[in-house]
């Protein structure tokens, strides 16, 4: 085999192992991909079915159900309201009419299955999306209500 040959199954070698590479690390990126919806956009259908999300707002004071390990409630954007059923140990800052952001899956009867809730860390701390998602429904409702 000719120099020329060699350095040329080098460098053809050399890209084919690069693109693989970055074939793999981008794959992984997608599938571990996770968006954030609000509750308004739950219910317009931009979140995607079986297919892993956020979705964060408020807890609806008087929503909380136990039983055993499984817990319902609803999250709110003060707009619109979606039901959450979880099964575990809620964190010890989770309440009615406080921040939650839940990651799960979206069932076809409209009801999110979250395999991890996550509560805000303090009273005064909001993820700047939820807060920019709770502002927009706030101010949704109340063009509504002036028409």
């Amino acid at each position: 085999m000719k120099p020329r040959h060699k350095r040329a199954a080098i460098i053809f070698g050399g890209l084919a192992s690069i693109s693989l590479a970055a074939y793999f690390v981008l794959n992984a990126f997608q599938s571990n991909l996770v968006f954030f919806f609000t509750p308004s956009q739950v219910d317009s259908g931009e979140a995607p079915k079986n297919r892993t999300f956020r979705i964060g707002g408020m807890v609806k004071e008087g929503s909380l159900k136990r039983d055993n390990l499984t817990v319902s409630f609803i999250v709110t954007d003060t707009a619109k309201e979606v039901p959450v059923t979880y099964t575990g140990i809620l964190p010890d800052l989770f309440k009615e009419g406080k921040g939650v952001v839940a990651q799960g899956q979206l069932g076809s009867t409209g009801q999110f299955t979250a395999a991890e809730v996550l509560a805000k860390h303090d009273e005064n701390y909001m993820p700047p999306e939820a807060q920019h998602a709770m502002d927009q429904a706030q101010i949704q409702k109340a063009s509504q209500t002036l028409k």
